[in-house]
């Protein structure tokens, strides 16, 4: 006598597939609130850092990082040479370029969090919801803008943008924010200027510029 051989039944299939779509919507939808922050918070950090700059310049009437007072903390032992200019690159390694000191006299100035117990410390700039590093650069030419900006790095092509459009104009080419195709992390921004607009695939990295 043979055994009559079980198996699902379309209702049981149709429980099981709707179960299947259910968790991938809620994964779906769980990315897309990750990203959100994540553009909400590095949006956020460039307009408290810029806030920040304009905060400090009504206190000392200079530029952080350029200020040639700031050995009024004895941590700053080599201060800025006071031309209204922030020298270096937004992304530098140098611990006594002006981009680097800039993040130094906003934190001993109470401005912006970070440890100030040696200046190596106190100059590191601080990383992005993405991972980048934030810095300052003063006329980052190859990006049309002319004026100190605030740059971001590693920032996918979707969060680049949408940080763009809250800012500025959605365009990586145009208006106060523009961004370039990173080739190298970190990439200094001194490569042509930007030619054609996001472009949102995986392997796309920007480096995000807004000016001051």
């Amino acid at each position: 006598m043979k055994k009559q051989q079980s198996g699902f039944t379309l209702v049981e299939i149709a429980i099981v597939l709707v179960i299947i779509g259910l968790l991938l919507g809620g994964v779906l939808k769980g990315q897309e609130l990750i990203t959100q922050a994540k553009i909400s918070n590095i949006t956020n950090d460039i307009n408290s850092y810029i806030s920040a700059i304009y905060s400090y310049q009504d206190r000392y009437r200079a530029l952080p990082g350029d200020d040639r007072a700031a050995t009024r903390w004895p941590l700053i032992t080599a201060a800025g040479d006071g031309n209204n200019s922030v020298g270096g690159a937004y992304e530098s390694t140098t611990n006594t370029d002006e981009s680097r000191l800039f993040w130094a006299e906003l934190r001993l100035a109470g401005f912006i969090h970070g440890a100030v117990d040696t200046l190596p410390n106190a100059v590191v700039q601080p990383v992005s919801a993405s991972g980048g590093i934030i810095g300052v650069q003063q006329n980052p030419a190859p990006l049309g803008l002319g004026l100190m900006s605030v740059c971001a790095g590693s920032l996918p092509a979707k969060i680049a943008q949408a940080i763009d459009a809250k800012l500025d104009d959605g365009n990586a080419m145009t208006g106060t924010v523009r961004s370039l195709l990173q080739t190298a992390v970190p990439m200094a921004v001194t490569a042509t200027a930007p030619t054609v607009d996001y472009v949102d695939l995986p392997v796309n990295l920007y480096v995000l510029c807004r000016s001051i």
